[in-house]
């Protein structure tokens, strides 16, 4: 039990824990701003597009509303929304990522001047260099 809090304790002070409510609270607020975007202004030109037709409002009937039963009804435009604002998310994501990875793969080049190389990616590539350079020494030996 005492490794498993020791455990715990260095996951939440290292900053895992926090990185991890950062990018909750972000993805939060990015879900937020893309399903505007998707309501407010993908859908309108859609509307006006199939004849003021609001997907939002598009269901199913499967029974209508009497005296005292309500209607139930499967949304399948709400489906159509949310699907949208998916593809959208998805889409924004794997650019970000492709561009993050981009960056990561020039900065984890050491040959690359153009940006600034890690110290513990410059700290292997001299030693893996001074292994080159030690083995060429012993070869010219034998």
């Amino acid at each position: 039990m005492k490794k498993f809090l020791e455990e715990f304790k260095n996951f939440a002070i290292k900053g895992n824990m926090i990185d991890l409510a950062v990018g909750i609270i972000v993805g939060t607020a990015f879900n937020k701003v893309i399903s505007t975007i998707v309501s407010a202004v993908i859908m309108p030109p859609l509307s006006l597009l199939t004849d003021d037709v609001k997907l939002s409002n598009k269901k199913w009937i499967l029974r209508e509303a009497a005296d005292s039963v309500e209607e139930v009804a499967v949304g399948y435009g709400e489906l159509i929304e949310s699907l949208i604002d998916f593809g959208i998310i998805a889409f924004t994501i794997f650019v970000m990522v492709k561009f993050i990875n981009r960056f990561k793969e020039k900065s984890e080049d050491p040959s690359n001047k153009e940006v600034e190389t890690p110290k513990n990616i410059a700290l292997l590539s001299n030693m893996e260099k001074l292994l080159q350079e030690q083995n060429a020494i012993l070869k010219n030996k034998k």
